[in-house]
């Protein structure tokens, strides 16, 4: 452990700690008012917050760097994580079943209550993809050639799809996009020709625009009142629908209009007073840019996409193709994450209740991404101590 810290990653380390800290400022900001009203004390988010952070960095961050990086790729390890994402999954399903979805939370049975915390598995299948991915890619290096790449890819495929289809039936369209993102690029960077890969981008474009319209024309009566197609129906018609399904874009227009350029002032957010629901969730971009300003939202995100940014440049240095598909498969998550989150508020992707990295209340997702952070501050202290001997032997 001493001898890995020499290589830490601080460039990679002090973003995390910023951002989880604004989150944190921001947990408490966007929550306090609506706390009050409901009779708690306006720190009661903000203090749950500071223990899933402690809990994330103590519990999974340090022990994901400090551990040896050949325990990730394991064959028993990478299995058991699969296995237990699977399961948890399934738990889903069984439970919209047997509850006939009275379960539900915001139209979805996607978590699981231990009482202190709700588990939301999408988050943990989300880590666990990546890892099994990675492992299996990287043993299949150099195969995919043509005529030999569905031989390949036919296995992870059917197992990636399996995953992405337990998450529908919940049914949480933004996690089940996510791991589908994760799926095609960490394909696309594992050594699949580069046209075949833009071919199924291009077809996977052409196929959502496709649905979007043929749902939002025809409107089947099986899905016509579900809350997944609601949002739908918000994000193509917000204002028609403000006081329905429409209120939290329209609202979040109202904060960023309000927060100009440079905001209102920390704590002085209007539209976070019953106005925007839920404003310290998926929406509270939309209270940054009120309280910060516009200024104060982009370099918010900016340092997370700075982040994303360094993710990637330890990926394209690794020398091992594993670590390489790792750093891929967290920058893709963390920037699908991000860009649903932010095109959300802005209104130009659908709502899915996508939650802002770092940002947003919660305790799965910070605990998921920290352990992820781990492993990549991991991989990148193994790659820069592989690179200091190989230079010493030189």
């Amino acid at each position: 452990m001493r001898e890995k810290l020499k290589y830490l990653d601080y460039s990679i380390l002090i973003p995390y700690l910023v951002l989880c800290l604004l989150g944190v400022i921001m947990i408490y900001s966007a929550s306090s008012d609506i706390l009050l009203v409901n009779g708690f004390k306006p720190d009661v988010y903000m203090k749950r917050q500071i223990l899933y952070f402690l809990a994330a960095f103590v519990v999974f961050g340090i022990p994901t760097f400090a551990m040896k990086l050949g325990i990730f790729k394991n064959k028993k390890f990478v299995l058991g994580f699969l296995a237990i994402s699977f399961l948890m999954l399934l738990f889903l399903v069984a439970l919209k079943i047997i509850s006939h979805g009275r379960a539900a939370v915001n139209g979805a049975v996607g978590w699981i209550n231990l009482g202190f915390i709700n588990i939301q598995p999408v988050e943990i299948a989300k880590l666990s993809l990546v890892l099994y991915l990675a492992y299996v890619l990287a043993r299949r290096d150099g195969k995919f050639v043509p005529g030999h790449i569905w031989e390949n890819l036919s296995g992870p495929t059917i197992i990636s799809f399996f995953m992405i289809g337990l998450v529908i039936i919940e049914p949480d369209f933004g996690g089940s996009a996510i791991l589908f993102m994760i799926v095609f690029v960490m394909y696309s960077v594992s050594g699949i020709p580069t046209k075949l890969a833009i071919k199924w981008l291009v077809a996977l474009f052409v196929a959502i625009v496709l649905l979007m319209v043929v749902l939002l024309v025809w409107s089947p009566d099986f899905i016509k009142n579900s809350y997944q197609f609601q949002r739908l129906l918000a994000f193509v018609h917000p204002f028609k629908l403000e006081r329905t399904g429409g209120a939290q874009l329209v609202n979040s227009y109202y904060a960023i209009h309000n927060g100009g350029l440079f905001g209102v002032g920390l704590g002085n957010s209007m539209q976070k007073r019953g106005y925007l629901p839920e404003p310290y969730t998926d929406f509270i971009l939309s209270i940054v840019a009120e309280e910060l300003g516009v200024i104060g939202a982009i370099v918010l995100v900016t340092l997370i996409f700075f982040l994303i940014w360094r993710i990637m440049e330890v990926g394209v240095h690794a020398m091992s193709q594993f670590n390489a598909l790792v750093c891929f498969g967290v920058a893709t998550m963390l920037f699908t994450e991000t860009l649903f989150n932010v095109g959300a508020v802005l209104g130009l992707l659908p709502i899915t209740g996508v939650t802002l990295p770092f940002i947003s209340y919660g305790g799965s997702s910070l605990i998921v991404l920290t352990a992820a952070l781990g492993i990549v501050l991991n991989i990148s202290a193994n790659e820069k101590r592989k690179l200091q001997e190989s230079r010493r032997v030189i």
